[in-house]
């Protein structure tokens, strides 16, 4: 059962959001830790260009109206215990991670004073925001990278410690238009995880105590492996073609929930949806 005990709000989001018209999704977020009174960070740990990145994110967060929003460049993770990082991330009302590469905001950043520091303001209820390498960060077991457009292989993707902010689940995204099914599902059968959530491009997963929302122009496809009948993960080589039956796949559009308790989609009617779609 995966179940998040944090007060905190969580906006993943599967990279290419938009940044010059409505911004649906980082207006949610900018409305979410706040609104105009909001205080936003943007980490920029996962790309090579912090100033440029970050400042294209500042203008979107202030034209939407946030009180203030500022970048906190990571480069080394000496940069981990900085005290004037420490002290923005303490007056945060959210904390927002651009894309890049993720496998450098777990280098520079984990287990430091400003992850831990970060994790606390989440539980005390700070909305935390991530785009492409951003939402791979996520849970605690992440997508470093891998293939796509291919069949599920163990060889097909590398798995590596994530942030954990939502554990118990694999994350990837720019999900349809990249192909990557079978990475997710190669991720999913490599980890204890049972649930995998795939986000499109310009489309974000909220995540609010035990619900996710579904918000953007694409979808979040989920595999449920919890009542998976048979897998040959222990009967094949590294570059032979994996097999799952009886997991399930639910595709949620805009206005479509899921619940992490039941592991039940609910539609945007509210009603509960008790009949999903075998894969395998």
């Amino acid at each position: 059962m995966v179940q998040t005990n944090s007060k905190g709000q969580l906006v993943i989001i599967g990279g290419a959001e938009d940044k010059e018209g409505d911004c649906q999704i980082l207006r949610d977020f900018v409305r979410r830790a706040g609104g105009t009174k909001a205080y936003i960070v943007i980490m920029t740990a996962a790309t090579e260009l912090p100033r440029e990145v970050g400042e294209n994110y500042i203008r979107v967060f202030e034209r939407l109206g946030a009180e203030n929003a500022r970048i906190i460049d990571t480069e080394t993770r000496e940069d981990g215990s900085s005290s004037t990082a420490l002290e923005a991330i303490h007056k945060a009302t959210g904390i927002f991670f651009t894309g890049g590469d993720q496998a450098r905001i777990t280098s520079i950043l984990k287990d430091t004073e400003i992850d831990t520091a970060i994790h606390q303001r989440f539980s005390e209820g700070v909305v935390i925001g991530g785009t492409s390498a951003g939402a791979a960060v996520m849970p605690d077991v992440m997508i470093v990278e891998g293939d796509s457009e291919t069949h599920p292989r163990i060889e097909t993707v590398e798995m590596g410690p994530g942030l954990g902010f939502l554990p118990g689940v694999v994350i990837d995204q720019h999900f349809s238009q990249r192909g990557r099914l079978g990475r997710l599902i190669s991720a999913l059968i490599l980890q204890p995880a049972v649930l995998g959530f795939g986000i499109d491009e310009n489309t974000a997963m909220v995540v609010t105590d035990n619900q996710v929302e579904v918000i953007g122009e694409g979808a979040v496809t989920i595999v449920d492996e919890s009542e998976a009948t048979y897998n040959n993960m222990d009967e094949i080589l590294k570059d032979e073609s994996l097999a799952i039956c009886g997991a399930k796949l639910h595709i949620l559009p805009h206005g479509f929930k899921f619940d992490l308790k039941t592991r039940q989609p609910i539609l945007n009617n509210g009603s509960v949806a008790n009949v999903s779609v075998g894969v395998g």
